[in-house]
């Protein structure tokens, strides 16, 4: 079959990201949209179309030059299908993206989670690289996570392997690792360390709105001492570890890939942090010769990992049936 080119769309809860790739997987083009998920899947997918329609149209590229698409979204997917059985960010229950694709998008369609698509992105062309016993660990508004088992992406069952945020660690509390490690949580956190103790609050914490907190301003904080911010940080790189820790022996990864936006806004040092902690729960050996690295490729590794997957994971079926 003749070369041709390749979309990854990286569908979020705020944002659609949209890149164009060449047979060799370079991207030629990106492009992004608001979700505005007010508008219900048809609305959404109407601006995933503006997006694609954006980057062919940079590059130059015909619509009968794709060979195939791949969607990431942020819920669960009924595995070999292009339905969306539940997308909590959306508001999305049992949407099938098939039916929503213009009449002329006549190239096949995959659908996967986000998070084992940024994990997929980084195995193929990212920091775990040439490994073939990958875990992806994204920590953002929540933690998310990825698992790539002797070279292929392992879903599961049931389409949910990978959860690692949802992984208890306090069983009588029921705490959720997203629980403390995701920034949402944190700053459930914060508020109730404001709440119980006034006297810590600095001009830093006083009349911000809790929940318009990014990342970056958090690491500000952290780097700055702020002992709220520091409090958070360290209880989310303890809770990492241990998770990681307990991952490591189970499943015994090769590379251990941490992104997201939290882990991007506090750098190498958290990382280094994490498996520092990870390894006091390894068994003897266990974490020997395991690399925990940040992950390279950014906010591109959704789509590049949309995009690597479709090509290495053709659909039996066409997104639109052609006459």
């Amino acid at each position: 079959m003749s070369a041709g080119y390749w979309l990854g769309v990286d569908l979020g809860g705020t944002k659609i990201l949209s890149g164009l790739f060449d047979d060799d997987l370079k991207l030629l083009a990106r492009s992004k949209q608001p979700t505005s998920a007010e508008g219900g899947p048809t609305g959404v997918f109407g601006r995933i179309v503006q997006g694609v329609e954006a980057v062919m149209k940079e590059a130059n590229v015909d619509p009968a030059q794709i060979r195939g698409m791949g969607i990431g979204i942020p819920g669960q997917i009924e595995l070999g299908t292009t339905k969306v059985k539940f997308a909590p960010n959306l508001d999305w229950h049992d949407v099938d993206l098939k039916p929503l694709m213009p009449a002329g998008w006549r190239w096949p369609l995959v659908v996967e989670n986000d998070v084992r698509m940024g994990t997929y992105g980084e195995f193929a062309h990212g920091a775990a690289h040439g490994a073939r016993n990958v875990l992806g660990v994204f920590v953002g508004t929540g933690v998310g996570g990825g698992l790539i088992l002797n070279g292929e992406l392992y879903s599961g069952f049931n389409g949910n392997a990978g959860e690692i945020g949802h992984m208890i660690l306090h069983w009588r509390q029921g705490t959720e690792l997203e629980g403390i490690a995701g920034r949402k949580h944190m700053m459930k956190r914060a508020k109730e360390i404001l709440d119980d103790s006034p006297k810590r609050v600095r001009k830093e914490w006083k009349g911000i709105d809790l929940a318009s907190v990014r990342s970056s301003q958090l690491a500000e904080y952290y780097q700055k001492d702020d002992p709220i911010a520091v409090q958070l940080v360290d209880d989310a790189a303890r809770a990492l570890g241990a998770a990681l820790g307990g991952v490591v022996n189970f499943l015994s990864p090769e590379v251990i890939v941490i992104g997201g936006g939290v882990t991007g806004a506090l750098g190498d040092t958290f990382i280094e942090r994490i498996w520092e902690i990870a390894q006091r729960y390894t068994l003897p050996g266990a974490a020997t010769g395991v690399r925990c690295v940040s992950a390279s490729l950014g906010d591109d590794s959704g789509i590049i990992g949309c995009a690597a997957y479709a090509k290495a994971h053709p659909p039996a079926h066409t997104a639109v049936e052609v006459a």
